[in-house]
């Protein structure tokens, strides 16, 4: 690599590094819209606090924004319908949010098959969601098939874990 390759990689990077925003954490902690909660919490994720009954960090991590699945099924288990059964009751308290649920197959199979598996576990959790009250405007499905695996390795307990249907929240009806 040339001098001169090196002083224009060197600028380059320069320049990158000044295109960061200054103010991404706000303008001073303490004030209004400043991301901290009660007990002085702050929010990194945008999730909200995981505290608050009305965000989405509770959402995922207390009600719980997955289910899994058997090896190419599609029906839901009762450990499921329990998880689902919360999402429900939790959507019934939280109408500003829709909800786009998302279909996934572990690695095994073709990508076609993978994909309408994941549209059927998609479904599932859609018509079970509908039949507890969700407004069906509320919600939307996608299939990812295996193109978005949590882990990547061949064992069952990798495949297991990537054999699932996500909730996944965004304010507005109709996502």
């Amino acid at each position: 690599m040339t001098l001169t390759s090196k002083a224009l990689l060197f600028m380059a990077a320069l320049t990158l590094a000044a295109c960061q925003n200054p103010d991404r954490y706000g303008s001073g902690a303490g004030g209004p819209g400043d991301g901290t909660g009660a007990g002085g919490y702050i929010d990194t994720t945008g999730l909200g606090d995981p505290n608050d009954p009305r965000s989405i960090a509770y959402f995922n991590q207390t009600v719980g924004d997955r289910v899994l699945f058997a090896v190419d099924q599609s029906t839901l288990s009762p450990e499921a319908r329990t998880v689902l059964q919360g999402q429900a009751n939790w959507l019934a308290q939280n109408p500003a949010y829709a909800i786009i649920i998302e279909g996934h197959a572990d690695e095994q199979g073709t990508r076609d098959y993978n994909l309408a598996l994941g549209a059927r576990r998609a479904a599932a959790v859609q018509s079970f969601l509908v039949s507890q009250g969700v407004g069906s405007d509320r919600m939307r499905t996608i299939s990812y098939g295996k193109e978005r695996p949590i882990e990547v390795c061949s064992t069952e307990a990798c495949y297991s874990k990537n054999r699932r249907a996500v909730t996944v929240l965004s304010v507005g009806a109709g996502a």
